[in-house]
């Protein structure tokens, strides 16, 4: 990236820290009174609360304030097209089931795009007040932060010792398919763990508390923004084609990520 582009990085970065802690902070307060499903999208169980909809309105209203000229992809409302070359990627809470439940495991997320590709990324813990960032360090490489400080995926591993992140799509006939290969992939791991936010998940492997991650049916907002500290911590995130027909998500550390691959083929997750 050049020198500019670097600053700018920095630039969108900084403001995006500072949306999310403004939206995070919304979210814990409103978090206190009665959460209600206004709304439903791919399916019944699919939810959006008005809190979703309100925390990404504050979001693009401060985004826009200081950026007119940007476009904004965001999960509740329509796209904005924009003229700068810089898109934001939005997600007002990522784990929107574990929110109206009060389960603390749900996130605000924001991602920055520079002539499409993600140079920044914003991903807060809303329940433990911890923020996530990828940013240009001093030597204009990305790196991953979490509450400021430096951090760095886990040690290699046997396959067999590995703990992996996974979710469930909303949609039932998906549902089957990932049950089916969670099973067949649950022998040859640690353990697989199911906690509700795609965003966290991929965050706890950028900071070694998984070793991996992997679910079919996820949206560019789900991932962005986290997918970018992932990286810029030592992992590799792929894209695919699930085998339910949806997007399929894997992020794993670099030096674990292939055997990760076949080892999901292998149990099903993946389209032939």
């Amino acid at each position: 990236m050049s020198a500019d582009g670097t600053a700018l990085a920095a630039e969108l970065a900084d403001l995006a820290l500072d949306v999310a802690r403004e939206a995070a902070a919304l979210v814990r307060e409103r978090a206190r009174g009665t959460v209600e499903v206004t709304d439903t999208k791919t399916s019944a169980i699919d939810v959006v609360t008005q809190v979703d909809k309100d925390c990404e309105a504050l979001v693009r209203e401060r985004l826009l304030a200081a950026r007119p000229d940007d476009a904004v992809l965001g999960e509740e409302g329509d796209d904005v097209a924009g003229t700068s070359g810089v898109r934001w990627v939005v997600d007002p809470i990522d784990g929107t089931v574990n929110f109206l439940y009060g389960i603390p495991q749900y996130a605000v997320c924001i991602a920055a795009e520079l002539d499409g590709e993600v140079v920044a990324g914003v991903v807060v813990d809303v329940a433990k007040q911890v923020e996530y960032v990828a940013r240009p360090g001093a030597d204009g490489t990305t790196v991953a932060l979490r509450n400021g400080d430096p951090i760095s995926v886990g040690p290699p591993r046997p396959l067999g010792e590995r703990l992996v992140a996974t979710g469930f799509s909303y949609r039932t006939e998906v549902k089957v398919v990932q049950a089916a290969a969670v099973a067949q992939l649950l022998p040859r791991v640690r353990d697989v763990r199911r906690m509700g936010s795609c965003a966290l998940d991929v965050c706890a492997v950028a900071e070694g508390m998984v070793d991996a991650y992997v679910e079919e049916g996820v949206n560019l907002w789900d991932h962005a923004a986290a997918g970018a500290v992932a990286r810029a911590a030592g992992a590799t995130t792929v894209l695919g084609r699930g085998r339910g027909g949806m997007t399929l998500l894997l992020c794993a550390p670099e030096h674990g990520v292939e055997e990760l691959r076949a080892a999901t083929e292998e149990a099903g997750f993946w389209a032939p």
